[in-house]
């Protein structure tokens, strides 16, 4: 039996490392062993799960299948991972099983706290593993990873540096450097290091990673030559911003050079873009009602592929829940993201309804039977406007349009005001470019821009939302507005009035 930790780390870095992808990833349809086995081994050796499951008179000896397991009491933060002691949560009660601990402000900006050891980080080395050897072909191409999420104790980027090392140790031809959120540092390791390598890769939060193109194309940089891909996190981004960033950058095969992230810093990766889901999402995005079909949403969420025997997931109420193993094992934990789980075989038979066949305009990589999950995010980052929800991702759209993309960042803030006869209206704060003046003219042609994509995209809008409403009030603040988009914070794109 594997006990300390170095025998631990052995083992696991010798699965790792000598385990082929294509064998990581077969036999994807045995997923009741795993966490079944994830449950008993936690109901045995966490201290907090044996109480929790206590509490709530579980007996731990009668849950032998999915059915029993479905039936456990969902985990959260409120009712778990706040209600113990740190070294309660872990194995053993100790945090001496683990080598780091990782920190997350949340949404509250109070800080989490997630011990972790380098065999969790080898699960989620697997997500990076995929997308550098599938969607980049970074096994047979010279790649520099830029770390550009920020540094220090939160999860992102120090993770984020672990894995794609990992990588490198199994003879990935990677090269890993990190310079963080500095925008001088990336552009200077960029340039002087990027010639030596056929790919450069960015790694980062994709408002962040705009930026840092945009900003370097004003500096004269050539990022064509670097052949640029992008591997993101944190934040859904439409098709147009997609098709936006990868213009200016020199990205030119979408499905191929992109892929964006689904995690949480309780539990790192839990899934990730690949060719595939990308393609897919490529065509909802043109197809809207299409999109509404499958799920049941006006807004396009993030749509990522998972292995259901490293995160296993559920839906309750139109919300995720997951299992998976960790410094701290999460069993059902809920994550109060909306979203939902699609098989493999539904998704083909879904888009064979709708005429469309993925692998007409994908190459031969990327094409794998994962199941697929989706995420729109958290219901509380929208407005209600006249009975109608209206999402971040619809006013997003509207900013990508041709005639207007040049003139802003692409952050807004969304919220709903009253005017002195208490009348509601729906008001959008518009960040400029560098550079770009405000004008009455802008303010329109944004203002008709944004309308008539919530028209097109929002059912709710244009069925709920009387005509003489649904015209947007749209103010145009300058970059960096400290009372709207402060620097160096996590941007939010809703306000509650």
């Amino acid at each position: 039996m594997v006990t300390t930790k170095s025998q631990r780390a052995l083992a696991g870095l010798q699965t790792f490392l000598t385990t082929p992808l294509d064998e990581l990833l077969q036999s994807v349809d045995e997923v009741a062993k795993p966490v079944l086995d994830l449950f008993h081994a936690a109901a045995t050796e966490v201290p907090a799960y044996r109480e929790f499951l206590a509490a709530h008179h579980i007996d731990r000896s009668e849950i032998t299948d999915l059915e029993a397991f479905r039936s456990l009491p969902l985990m959260t933060k409120d009712n778990y991972l706040r209600c113990y002691p740190l070294d309660r949560l872990c194995y053993g009660g100790s945090l001496d099983r683990c080598d780091m601990v990782a920190v997350s402000s949340g949404s509250t900006g109070k800080p989490s706290f997630f011990p972790r050891f380098v065999t969790d980080e080898l699960q989620v080395a697997t997500r990076f593993e995929q997308i550098f050897h599938d969607s980049f072909a970074a096994d047979r191409k010279s790649t520099l990873a830029v770390i550009c999420f920020t540094l220090g104790n939160w999860v992102g980027g120090m993770y984020t540096t672990a894995c794609c090392r990992h990588l490198a140790s199994k003879n990935y031809p990677i090269t890993v450097v990190t310079p963080g959120n500095h925008k001088d540092e990336i552009f200077r390791v960029v340039q002087e290091l990027g010639d030596y390598f056929e790919q450069v890769v960015l790694l980062g939060y994709p408002p962040f990673l705009k930026d840092i193109i945009d900003t370097g194309i004003a500096k004269g940089i050539a990022w064509q030559k670097y052949q640029i891909k992008f591997v993101l996190a944190g934040e859904v981004f439409s098709e147009e911003w997609r098709n936006l960033v990868g213009e200016r950058s020199g990205a030119v095969n979408p499905c191929y050079d992109f892929a964006s992230m689904f995690g949480t810093a309780d539990a790192g990766v839990l899934g990730n873009e690949t060719p595939l889901s990308i393609c897919i999402r490529r065509f909802l995005s043109e197809h809207p009602d299409a999109a509404r079909a499958l799920f049941g949403e006006s807004r396009l969420p993030t749509l990522v592929q998972y292995d259901p025997r490293d995160r296993y997931f559920e839906t309750v109420d139109g919300t995720l829940l997951f299992s998976g193993n960790n410094g701290i094992p999460l069993l059902r934990y809920h994550i109060a993201d909306e979203g939902g789980v699609i098989p493999y075989a539904d998704m083909q038979r879904f888009l064979a309804e709708w005429g469309f066949d993925p692998a007409l305009h994908l190459q031969d990589r990327g094409m794998r039977p994962l199941p697929f999950v989706y995420v729109f995010g958290r219901s509380h980052f929208t407005v209600s406007y006249f009975g109608a929800n209206i999402y971040p991702e619809n006013v997003t759209v509207g900013l990508e349009q041709p005639a207007i993309k040049d003139w802003v960042t692409g952050k807004f803030v969304l919220q709903v005001k009253q005017d002195p006869d208490r009348n509601p209206f729906l008001q959008i704060v518009v960040e400029m470019a560098p550079s770009i003046e405000a004008s009455a003219d802008k303010v329109e042609a944004i203002a008709k821009a944004i309308q008539a994509q919530l028209l097109r995209l929002n059912g709710e809008f244009a069925n709920y939302v009387p005509a003489n409403q649904q015209m947007p009030r749209v103010m145009l603040s300058p970059a960096g507005d400290p009372e709207y988009f402060p620097i160096g914070v996590k941007h939010r794109y809703t306000r509650q009035s």
